[in-house]
């Protein structure tokens, strides 16, 4: 709460002796600008309920506040007068001391209807239609139980009104054979309707649909029912309370307090926990959680709390409080770490894609190379793998918006351990930014606070499937084998107590740039299940020496326990052991079904979440089920974001999850399981508490529904040349990197065709990020960067721009670098000669940026950089693109157009309308457009349409037409290409 609120809120409680002042005995009258609040007390079990509130600019109401009245079941509300105020700031209370202030950050509301639901903030009445007299709802039970949908949607028209979109809104299963959905009417009586199950089966009452009347009805063997009971009613009602949640632990650090506990139990699954906190100045509070990990920060310092944990299922059933656990806080940073993340539309902001050890040095004291540096090649080119880092990175982001980049997608930044490290993909300590990337004033935090300063974001690359071979540094890290003899002394490091692994500080005895004295022992550690300790196995190293049991971490040797790790070899790549076994010797895989390692990984990212990133870039996605992402981690990272930043922010936090998939088809090898566009959307049926049961029967589900009976949207595509509000409901969280445009790239035509292709199977393709290449590979596979000519980047280029989706570039595209060079071959190689390479030698010199794409000045080698013809292209794309909403949030269509890669894009929101018609390369004509003045953003040519046709000529490879309906004319200078 704000400074005053505490001065005139809730450090009053301990004056606050009597009762509550008495209610008024009429409503409050709006006064034209109000706000009508209601708060569901289904979790709650409050006696009374206040709403303690200011208006935006005003003062807080006295504690508790005003006493909000029934408004239906489990539902009770308040009108407030603003008065001139476009809102207000609120937090609720049972008059007796106990808080929901939306984890200290109080709620943000407009005005209107406003709902408040454990946690979360919308815009509804959820009373409406409650009143018998009052028609303006219809709840619609539909019958399934004679044709086997496990999917329906409801496609209707409120009479007088218009046909939602094909193929409608989803319907919630409500009881055995049955499905329910309640639809506002507004003032409608009635509605017509047809059935369908989302894949092109429909049931339209054999061709004349179903007339529906408001209220309850029911349709069932084509015959409807009015004023029907519920079919559900009978059901036996869920009385049944969670378990207990056990296991209950707090941890302080500063201010700040990470609260975990074991997941708990129920008959019909459980939907959230109540985390209760007691202590300090600013009396209880209640916040509702996703996951089973809490962090409270910027708590009271030297300050003890009290926590306790309830458990809630579906029903609204809460369980008993936990076992409390207690922690005292310590001493107040005297520089939180803490950022704000931009909250935009992540549609608007291309991404550029750096590996930031590879792209600038602007600190040569954290370069290191490691035990590889001379084996790999990098010693004798003055290489060392880790070379660049956050200051380089902050010196060149003027770069990168000269380039017209908002987004910066970043790798991994958490404290790495393993041979060969620079890319960020070996976690150890997940708590800790990598020591080697960071510099004094040049911070992680100060990376994230300057890119948002020049109004670009942050994407951290993140890592949930494994930690390094040595673990993960505060859940579990494997103790080896090892001895000091005249064969090892060189490899293990003689122990120093009080001297620990950070990456960047040489061992005092060894004078290495890596420390390894803490993993090793000759003595057996007690409790272990490493077979033959310490034994030879009759193998010899590269080098010829003896090599001795448990010496090299394995999931196979019985060095990591199952609490924490799986224990096996993946054996098939689409195959269920794909999400439950190891990847590689240095990619340890996490037991992402267990509890605590749930509660390390959220705990972690959390504090990433807290400094101000905009997203998170989801490394090996794929190889955890969708149903533990959707259960935990995507819930954890939505509440963590909106009760730091809110809802909003939370909506625009951009995850985006690596599913690979390396092959042509709309499905990968026929297994929805492993396709990128699964990822996307929630689970359509409940699974088991435990989550490793849950996992593999997800998994037989899916696989048993196949590829033809999974969910499909039109939230991509235009109805006609109509824009539509996008149907979210059913999305997961997750959005995806497009794997089939990608491996489709070698040829711009291809990645089109496919793209389009596997759009209607994807919860919403406009959030695609589009690349051709990366640090991984090149198009079909390729182990190289792209070499498909300079043409072929410009017309690739051309096509992302402006194509559904977020285009993206890997670093130094821009100017073909290391076009033709195989991307990775690890320590057998110098980097110098990869894809990737150290970019730095390019960035020397300086220049000034007055805007995004927007270069006033530049000297020395830059200036020879940012003279490139593919950067003046890309400069200008980006031009075109941040002037044309339709390019950025726009669905698209091909219906009624001729040409090769041809398109139109609409985006409808608030004052804004924009419609484009786009072709690449070829000629193009579309027919059935609005009629009006369409101008082309490349050339400015202005074309009259008054039949509803226009026609364009073959602009040649890589340049394009954009005809924009009363669109800004020519945006940008003349390029290469673009002219």
């Amino acid at each position: 709460m704000t400074a005053g609120a505490l001065a005139g809120g809730l450090l009053a409680l301990a004056a606050v002796t009597g009762p509550p002042a008495a209610p008024p005995t009429e409503p409050v009258a709006a006064t034209g600008n109000s706000a009508t609040v209601y708060y569901s007390t289904k979790t709650r079990n409050w006696s009374s309920t206040y709403l303690h509130y200011a208006p935006t600019g005003g003062s807080w109401t006295t504690v508790p506040g005003t006493l909000m009245q029934p408004a239906c079941t489990d539902w009770v509300k308040l009108t407030v007068d603003l008065g001139s105020a476009a809102g207000l700031q609120a937090t609720f209370n049972n008059g007796s001391g106990t808080w929901d202030n939306n984890a200290g950050r109080n709620y943000a509301l407009g005005t209107g209807d406003i709902t408040v639901k454990d946690g979360v903030v919308a815009h509804s009445d959820p009373c409406a239609g409650t009143d018998p007299g009052t028609p303006r709802s219809a709840t619609v039970y539909y019958s399934s139980q004679s044709l086997g949908w496990t999917t329906v949607n409801i496609h209707y028209q409120p009479a007088g009104g218009s046909w939602t979109a094909v193929p409608g809104v989803g319907m919630e299963a409500a009881c055995t054979g049955w499905w329910k959905r309640t639809l506002d009417l507004g003032s409608a009586t009635s509605l017509k309707a047809a059935f369908n199950n989302g894949n092109g089966t429909w049931d339209n009452n054999n061709g004349a649909d179903y007339s529906i009347p408001y209220g309850i009805s029911t349709v069932k063997n084509n015959t409807v029912t009015a004023g029907a009971t519920d079919p559900c009613a009978q059901t036996r009602p869920d009385t049944q309370a969670p378990t207990v949640p056990t296991g209950v632990a707090a941890s302080a650090t500063g201010t700040s307090v990470v609260l975990s506990w074991q997941p708990a139990t129920d008959d019909t699954g459980v939907t959230g926990y109540q985390v209760t906190r007691t202590g300090g100045t600013k009396g209880s509070t209640v916040t509702d959680v996703s996951s089973t990990v809490f962090s409270d920060t910027g708590l009271e310092a030297s300050t003890a709390y009290t926590y306790t944990v309830r458990a809630v299922d579906a029903a609204g059933n809460v369980s008993a409080a936990s076992t409390a656990a207690r922690v005292t806080t310590g001493s107040a940073p005297q520089e939180p770490a803490t950022g704000t993340p931009l909250g935009t539309d992540p549609r608007k902001d291309p991404i550029y894609f750096v590996l930031t050890a590879r792209f600038y040095d602007g600190d040569s004291t954290n370069n290191r190379g490691g035990s590889q540096h001379v084996k790999s090649g990098n010693a004798a080119n003055d290489d060392p793998m880790f070379r660049g880092d956050f200051k380089g990175l902050v010196d060149k982001l003027d770069y990168i918006k000269g380039l017209g980049f908002s987004a910066v997608w970043i790798t991994p930044v958490v404290l790495n351990r393993s041979d060969y490290d620079y890319h960020g993909y070996h976690g150890y300590d997940f708590y800790k930014v990598d020591a080697r990337l960071e510099s004094a004033g040049a911070s992680y935090q100060d990376l994230i606070d300057a890119a948002h300063a020049k109004g670009m974001k942050i994407y951290q690359d993140v890592v949930y499937n494994h930690s390094s071979r040595w673990g993960a540094k505060g859940l579990f890290t494997p103790t080896v084998y090892g001895v000091r003899d005249s064969q090892w002394s060189w490899y293990y490091d003689a122990r120093n107590e009080g001297f620990e692994y950070d990456g960047l500080s040489v061992d005092p005895q060894s004078g290495k740039s890596y420390y390894n004295g803490d993993l090793w022992s000759t003595a057996e550690p007690t409790g272990n299940t490493c077979l033959n300790w310490g034994k030879p196995t009759g193998g010899r190293s590269a080098e010829g020496y003896t090599v001795y049991n448990c010496q090299w971490p394995s999931p196979t040797s019985g060095m990591f326990p199952k609490a924490y790790y799986h224990q096996c070899w993946i054996g098939n790549w689409e195959g269920e052991d794909s999400r439950s076994c190891w990847l590689h010797e240095d990619l340890a895989d996490f037991d992402t079904e267990s509890a605590p390692v749930q509660n390390y990984l959220i705990g972690a990212y959390n504090k990433y979440i807290d400094m101000g990133v905009d997203g998170f870039r989801v490394d090996t996605a794929v190889h955890i089920p969708r149903v533990t992402w959707n259960r935990r981690f995507l819930p954890a990272i939505h509440d963590r974001v909106a009760q730091r930043f809110g809802a909003q922010a939370a909506e625009n936090f951009f995850v985006f999850g690596e599913v690979a998939a390396f092959v042509n088809d709309k499905w990968n090898r026929g297994s929805p399981n492993h396709s990128a566009q699964f990822y996307t959307w929630k689970e359509r049926r409940e699974y088991s508490a435990d989550d490793r049961a849950a996992a593999l029967e997800s998994y037989e589900y899916e696989q048993q529904q196949g590829t033809g009976n999974q969910p499909t949207s039109t939230n991509a595509f235009l109805n006609g040349n109509s824009y539509h509000t996008p149907d979210h409901s059913r999305f997961s969280g997750m959005n995806i990197i497009d794997m089939r445009m990608h491996m489709n790239f070698g040829d711009a035509q291809n990645a089109f065709g496919n793209g389009k292709d596997s759009d209607d199977s994807v919860n919403d393709a406009t959030y695609n990020v589009v690349y051709v290449d990366s640090h991984d590979y090149g198009p079909n596979k390729s182990s190289t960067r792209y070499t498909g000519g300079t043409d072929a980047w410009a017309e690739n280029m051309s096509l992302m721009w402006t194509f559904r989706g977020i285009p993206t570039l890997y670093y130094g595209s821009e100017i073909e670098f290391q076009k033709g060079a195989k991307i990775d071959c690890g320590p057998t190689c110098p980097l110098a000669t990869t894809g990737r390479a150290y970019f730095g030698d390019h960035l020397k010199g300086s220049l000034s940026v007055s805007g995004f794409s927007k270069v006033d000045s530049a000297s020395g080698q830059v200036a020879t950089t940012l003279s490139q013809p593919l950067v003046k292209h890309v400069q200008r794309l980006n031009q075109i693109r941040r002037a044309i909403p339709a390019l950025q949030m726009g669905q698209y269509s091909t219906d009624g157009i001729s040409g090769g890669m041809a398109f139109k894009r609409r985006y409808t929101a608030g004052g804004t309308d924009s419609f484009a018609l786009v072709t690449v390369s070829g000629g193009a004509t579309y027919t059935g457009i609005p009629n009006g003045t369409y101008r082309d953003a490349v050339t400015g040519d202005v074309k009259a349409v008054t039949g509803g046709t226009l026609s364009v000529a073959a602009p040649g490879k890589g340049n394009l037409r954009v005809y924009v309906l009363d669109g800004p004319g020519r945006i940008g200078a003349d390029g290469p290409w673009l002219k």
